[in-house]
């Protein structure tokens, strides 16, 4: 993306020692924007804040199967994706390479998405055996269950993407810079909430903090959108019959 900065450390022992710090410590160089671009993004962060929350909230509560689900889950990812795209231009970031450019770092948020992954399968077989716990999960999940697998995998691939878009995107680029971690996590978190399921607004509250890192330490979205994706369509096909294993 244009005006996107290239993040260059000199030297291979500087280069490993940025590579050790960079994923969850450094900070990649932001660029600046002019005042008039950051109110824009602040004002349409707003908005899409308060009607992306309504949306959310509504979609969850519906009946498993039933056909609104589906077109208010697609809207919530419009809802999202537009909020992003309106709130000005977008980076999706890079990583330093042996090559001395900026490399999209593709392969090291896939990596953190199968660790974040396996961390929460691992905290599933705890929650099986907690009936207090696990029947909001049952309702869930209750919608892959009974509806369509492919168009619900579908549907959180594309939610999945559009909420790092906005969350990690416009809300982090409309943030004061050194708050943006805490405060685009916070607001992620407050937002899932409207499901009414407490283990999803935990599962936000981790995952809003990985991807809010990832965000500062490679100056854009990609990273996060990669581990996103890992992390939520892992959890749609492993969770449901890990849990049937663990009753």
């Amino acid at each position: 993306a244009g005006g996107e900065p290239v993040m260059t450390p000199a030297g291979g022992g500087a280069r490993w020692r940025y590579w050790a710090r960079s994923g969850w410590i450094a900070a990649a160089p932001e660029v600046l924007e002019p005042p008039a671009l950051l109110r824009r993004r602040r004002r349409v962060a707003l908005l899409t804040l308060v009607v992306g929350a309504l949306v959310l909230a509504w979609t969850l509560r519906l009946e498993p199967g039933s056909p609104a689900f589906y077109g208010g889950t697609l809207a919530l990812a419009c809802v999202w994706a537009l909020g992003a795209m309106l709130s000005g231009p977008l980076h999706l970031g890079r990583m330093p390479s042996g090559t001395g450019q900026g490399a999209r770092p593709v392969w090291s948020a896939l990596v953190v998405g199968v660790a974040l992954l396996a961390l929460f399968l691992l905290g599933a077989l705890l929650v099986a055996r907690i009936p207090l716990l696990r029947e909001p999960v049952d309702a869930l999940l209750a919608h892959a269950r009974y509806g369509s697998l492919p168009l619900v995998a579908l549907l959180t691939a594309l939610n999945g993407v559009a909420e790092e878009v906005f969350f990690r995107g416009a809300l982090y680029a409309a943030s004061p810079l050194r708050y943006a971690v805490p405060l685009t996590t916070v607001v992620y978190a407050a937002v899932t909430a409207g499901a009414g399921v407490p283990l999803l607004v935990f599962a936000a509250l981790v995952l809003g903090v990985v991807t809010a890192l990832q965000r500062r330490a490679t100056g854009g979205i990609l990273a996060p959108c990669l581990t996103h994706l890992v992390w939520s369509l892992g959890m749609l096909f492993l969770l449901p019959p890990l849990l049937s294993l663990a009753s």
